[in-house]
């Protein structure tokens, strides 16, 4: 996966868990941290804070899951 396929998903899907990317893009998370943060640098992508998340809070969630990225970017 490179680094304009992220993009063009986010660009599509709005926002996304790290957890799901890492899933369709069948690759780590950690390397996803690192290509997500290059758009977070250049101002295409903003990490949501925790409490945007779907769950509860609870914190028993896998943490992936808790990470939402959104696409701030042109269309």
């Amino acid at each position: 996966m490179i680094l304009s396929e992220l993009r063009d998903y986010l660009q599509r899907n709005g926002r996304a868990s790290l957890m799901h990317m890492a899933y369709h893009f069948d690759t780590d998370p950690d390397a996803l941290r690192g290509m997500l943060d290059r758009l977070i640098a250049k101002g295409r992508v903003q990490k949501l804070p925790p409490e945007s998340s779907p769950c509860g809070g609870c914190c028993k969630c896998d943490q992936t899951q808790a990470e939402i990225y959104q696409w701030q970017g042109k269309h």
